[in-house]
């Protein structure tokens, strides 16, 4: 279940995840919509992360990638 392949798939939808959020907040606090700094965006951003890899883990039951209907490529 948490292979190699699960990890990585899981590490790059954590990293993706954690740069959307960053580039959100702080694209809203320059539109001043939101008045964060970018101690609080990269807060912000690692919690996604996190909350993205406790995602993968808790829906990969029985698939071999991070998600419910996904599957992971392993190298042959």
């Amino acid at each position: 279940m948490l292979t190699t392949a699960f990890w990585r798939a899981t590490t790059e939808r954590a990293v993706r995840t954690a740069a959307q959020t960053l580039v959100a907040t702080l694209g809203l606090d320059t539109i001043g919509v939101l008045d964060v700094d970018w101690g609080q965006g990269f807060s912000l951003a690692g919690s996604a992360a996190l909350l993205a890899v406790l995602t993968g883990i808790a829906s990969s039951g029985g698939t071999e990638g991070p998600g419910i209907t996904e599957s992971v490529r392993t190298r042959q």
